[in-house]
Order: structure tokens, then sequence, then C-alpha cells
């Protein structure tokens, strides 16, 4: 195992965030970001009204390979879809845009249904025989539009949906109702970090007393978004047992190989909570039956091997890990692992505000090649046969170029 520090500075409150991003001189391959004085376009990204067109015409050319079906509505009232292609016994089930100013995914996940749904190609059988594939794209569809990270919710509208949170001393601490954020201005259209809003326990009714929270404290429900990818959560392990695997795909802001001037590409991770059979992780004994830290790292490594595969001296091979040792139970991540889900994190560089449409091809290749690891390991089996212990030789990520 290589030796290696975790990096510094992170606090918990930063997962899936954007940072603001230094502007260093770099001989990376894979440029510097940033520019003070420019405003970024994502005209390029697929929009809502786009990708429902879209996902129309990928279910009509699967002819009956894909099934969409609308599974929920933002609070905004526009149509949350899930996809679903293949007929296999282990279910691996995708979201993207979570927060809205994090498009590459979408992009990626449409791309794959395409191809899974509709190619007659030895493998694209292959990932129908054996596994099925649940997406969630553009699951936060109001912040999409709106280019931000928060959804488009008040508090005053959630206390309406849960009167008894009218006895609660302060809003949930993940609520933007005032200020700029990742230069977005939340004052008079306020919103939540959805991606807080996840419990660990799947039947969670809000509570007064739970709020206004902490990160290191499990969310409620109160989001319809989170609501959402919740029940679609549980109507899974109802028919299949379990969620074999969850992926959550993300941005974050600039960062560098430790060690290194090269430029993030993407981060990967497993740990978002503690480990439920460890002392560190006792107050999550209840899932530690549950839990696979092992099958996660194997995940990971999986997407890692297939970025290292595309070639040196290439920006895929400028993978990291995301911060480790977190307690988010909050997030999906963290919530859906405790019930027993192999996870991963994606984090590509440079949210909307920071990288607009930039390197859109770059990194929507990142990611489809990753998601491709891991959907193909788990398709072959061969991702259990991935060393877990590998996983801990992953290169951590800087704050800053390191030669």
């Amino acid at each position: 195992m290589k030796g290696k520090k975790l990096i510094t500075g992170l606090s918990v409150l930063a997962l899936c965030a954007s940072l603001a991003s230094p502007t260093f001189a770099t001989n990376s391959t894979n440029g510097n970001l940033t520019n003070d004085n420019q405003v970024y376009s994502v005209n390029g990204f697929t929009d809502y009204a786009e990708m429902v067109k879209r996902l129309k015409q990928i279910e009509s050319n699967s002819q009956g390979k894909v099934a969409l079906e609308v599974v929920g509505q933002s609070n905004r009232g526009r149509d949350i879809y899930k996809a679903r292609v293949g007929n296999g016994d282990r279910v691996v089930l995708i979201e993207s845009e979570i927060h809205g100013n994090e498009k590459t995914g979408t992009e990626a996940l449409l791309n794959i249904l395409q191809y899974v749904g509709s190619s007659n190609s030895t493998q694209a059988k292959k990932i129908r025989d054996e596994i099925t594939l649940v997406v969630l794209p553009k699951m936060n569809p109001d912040a999409s539009e709106l280019d931000r990270r928060g959804n488009d919710l008040s508090w005053a509208e959630v206390v309406e949906d849960f009167p008894q949170l009218s006895e609660a001393s302060k809003p949930a601490w993940n609520y933007y109702a005032s200020g700029v954020r990742q230069e977005r201005d939340y004052t008079g259209k306020p919103g939540f970090d959805v991606n807080r809003d996840f419990n660990p326990d799947l039947n969670y009714v809000p509570q007064a007393e739970d709020f206004p929270g902490a990160s290191n404290k499990p969310g409620w429900y109160i989001t319809p978004e989170s609501q959402t990818v919740r029940d679609v959560y549980k109507s899974l392990q109802a028919e299949f047992g379990k969620v074999d695997v969850f992926v959550d795909l993300h941005h974050q802001g600039q960062y560098y190989v430790e060690g290194t001037d090269d430029i993030v590409t993407m981060s990967l991770s497993a740990d978002f909570v503690p480990d439920p059979n460890t002392a560190s992780g006792a107050k999550y004994a209840e899932y530690a039956d549950n839990y696979n830290f092992e099958f996660s790292k194997q995940l990971n490594l999986a997407a890692y091997n297939a970025l290292q595969s595309i070639g040196n001296n290439s920006p895929f091979n400028n993978i990291t890990l995301y911060s480790q040792n977190l307690d988010l139970p909050g997030t999906a991540l963290g919530s859906f692992a405790l019930n027993g889900s192999g996870t991963v994190l994606f984090e590509v560089r440079g949210q909307s505000h920071s990288l607009g449409q930039k390197k859109k091809g770059q990194l929507v290749k990142a990611v489809e090649t990753g998601l491709y690891g891991i959907i193909n390991g788990v398709t072959d089996g061969s991702v259990e046969e991935l060393n877990a212990e590998e996983y801990d030789d992953i290169p951590l990520t800087s704050y800053s170029p390191g030669l």
C-alpha cells in the first residue's frame, strides 16, 4: 500500500460541493479550469424538455427493452423519470443531477441507455440478461432548470406538507433561504440541498425534534425529490430483495492528483459513513449486517481500472479518491450503503458556474467509461474478483499542485 495522507482542510460539509477554484499554473494535459472574467454557458447540455424527448425516443427505439416511467414530481410539478432496462437478478441503480449544476451524469446516462437498450451487440445483450439497470436521470429537475445546487422549495411549503414541523426550532440546516451560493442567489427563491435529505431509516417520518439537524446526522425525506428516490429504492428492494449497486453522479471543484500538478478529472469514493461493525460506527449498529464496504471498494476499483486502461498520459488517468472517513448519513450514498448497497460516488470536475460546458465531451466520456467499468464488472462477475485493498492505492486528492 502506498503511504498517503488524507486531503487536508476538507470538512464533511464539502461533500459534493464546489469550492472556490484556485488559479495555478499547470503543465497538466487536463488544462486549467478558471477564468474569473468569463461567464460559462451550459447551453450544450441537455435541458429538461430535451431530456424527456430523448428518453421517449430511447424507449421507442428499444422496441420494448427500455421501460420509461414517471415515478414522482418535483416541487414545481416536473415529472421525475425512471428508465429501466434488463432482466437480470442484480440491480444497478444510478442517479444524476441531484444537484442541478452538475450535468455531465445525465448526458452519460442517456448515452448508456441508448446503447444498452438498442444495441444488438453481444455485450449489450449480456448486460440485459445479467443485470437490471435502473436510472434516474436529472432527478432534481427544478434545480437543473435553475442551474443551481438547491431545489425550488420553501420551508413554509415543507411545513404545509408536514404540519408537525411548525414546532421545529429552526428550518433544516441544509436550507438555502437567502444569499449567494456557487454564484446563484437564493434570496426570494429558496431551496434545499436534496443530497442531505436522506435517512437510512427508509420509513422515517419527519419529527420537529430532529431539526435543524447537522451534516453528520440523517436527513428527513422532506423534499419530493428525495422521497421519489427513496420510493424507487424501496420498490426495488421489495422486488429483488436488495439494490446491489447504487451510483451517484456529481461534480466538484478544481483539485490535483496528490504529489503532481495534474488536475483531477474525476474523484471516486466508497466511504460515506463509518463502518457499523467498528467502534466509530457503533451508532449505526442496526445496519451492521447489511453494510458491505469491501464490495463498495471493488465497485470503485472497477470504475478506476476502466479509466486507467484508456492509456498513459491521459486525463482519464487523473482519477483520485474523494475525501475519506466521512460521516454523512443524510446523503443518498450514506443511507443506501447502510441498507446494503455497494456504493460509488463520481465527482467530475467543475460545476456549471466554474466550467460550464467546457470539457463536456471529455468529462462525459470519463463518466461513461467509469460506469461501464462497473456495469460490465457486475455483469460478468469480475468485480468480485478484484482485491478490495487496492482501493487504498488510488491516489488521493490535493488542493494545490505538489511535485
